[in-house]
């Protein structure tokens, strides 16, 4: 299907997308055109981020919603944007406590929509994860152009701390609305294990008790009519 081709397309964009950044003297020359290798990242970049939306976009419209779309999806994204940081923090373009913040944050809220789905709960989008994805392209495309051109680095890292900003709000808003949920839910289910286990352990207790009450009975029947003696 189209949609999870465009998934796949973009998983393959990442090594692309370290390589043209991180190798600085990358050009090329189409025509008269030069494109070095900031604007081949940033290509590379706009285009991955192009395929999310329209992967989404088509898997809705063609109802070609499947399961591994839904698992792929997400694996790239944050691929995606988790080569971007690390190849500008290689190239010192970054501050490094800024990529670990957005990337941990990242894996925090994948790993609370992984056991909310183990507990029958589906995390959408919020408007502010919305927002935060919005700004992420931004700021890293921002980023990507300041490796050569210095004077976008002040906006670049404006637009980071917004990033930042809207990352952390987005998790705890995350956090606060499904953590509770999902915690009752692990609770409640726990009980009701811990609970069938202890009636199976009174059953299987009784069960025993009475064999022993009916072995004890059966001897003691024996010892009082002894076989008659011809």
């Amino acid at each position: 299907m189209i949609p999870n081709v465009l998934t796949i397309l973009r998983i393959f964009f990442v090594p692309l997308l370290v390589a043209a950044l991180v190798q600085e003297s990358v050009v090329l020359r189409l025509g008269g055109l030069t494109v070095t290798n900031e604007w081949l990242a940033l290509a590379i970049f706009l285009s991955a981020a192009a395929t999310d939306l329209l992967d989404g976009y088509l898997a809705r419209r063609w109802k070609q919603v499947t399961t591994i779309g839904t698992l792929l999806d997400p694996i790239a994204d944050k691929l995606l944007v988790s080569a971007a940081l690390i190849s500008l923090v290689q190239v010192r373009a970054l501050p490094g406590w800024m990529a670990i913040l957005i990337i941990g944050r990242e894996f925090a809220v994948s790993g609370l929509r992984a056991i909310a789905a183990a507990e029958g709960y589906t995390i959408r989008a919020s408007d502010l994860g919305k927002t935060k994805m919005f700004s992420q392209v931004v700021a890293i495309s921002c980023m990507l152009l300041s490796v050569r051109h210095p004077a976008l680095l002040r906006p670049g890292i404006i637009l980071m701390w917004g990033v930042v900003f809207f990352a952390l709000l987005s998790a705890v808003s995350y956090f606060r609305k499904f953590w509770r949920k999902v915690d009752e839910r692990i609770k409640n289910r726990r009980r009701r294990e811990l609970l069938t286990l202890e009636r199976k352990r009174q059953r299987a207790a009784l069960r025993r008790h009475r064999g022993s009450r009916g072995a004890g009975g059966l001897g003691t029947a024996t010892i009082s009519n002894p076989p008659e003696v011809n």
